[in-house]
Order: structure tokens, then C-alpha cells, then sequence
């Protein structure tokens, strides 16, 4: 019991040393990653469409039969 009421401590006094993001810098860090998720969303669908666009190519042939 010594050593969880220890480790609980030890939490409580880290969390204190904690600074968080004031709103200005989290609105700004959430713009950044909903930009990058737009644009890996944007890269990831069209490469899907590209490879997939090849491989129906190779397996239906280049006549299309």
C-alpha cells in the first residue's frame, strides 16, 4: 500500500509542474492537424484509386475482356 500511495504522490506533484496549452495555441495545434488529416485523407484516397485503376488493368487485361 506504501509504494501505491507513493506512486500517487509522485503523480500529483508532476502534475502540478504541467503547463497547458493556453486556447490561442490549442485551436492553432487543431487547425494543424485537421490540415494534415485532410491533406493524408486527400493522398491516401487517391493512390488507393490509382492502384486500383493498375491492378484492374493487369487482371482484366489491356482490352478490358
Amino acid at each position: 500500500m506504501r509504494k501505491i500511495r507513493e506512486f500517487f504522490e509522485s503523480v500529483r506533484t508532476e502534475m502540478k509542474k504541467v503547463t497547458w496549452p493556453g486556447r490561442e495555441e490549442l485551436t492553432g495545434s487543431t487547425g494543424v492537424v485537421m490540415v494534415l488529416w485532410l491533406l493524408l485523407s486527400a493522398y491516401i484516397f487517391t493512390s488507393d484509386n490509382i492502384l486500383q485503376m493498375i491492378v484492374k488493368y493487369f487482371l482484366l487485361g489491356s482490352g478490358g475482356q
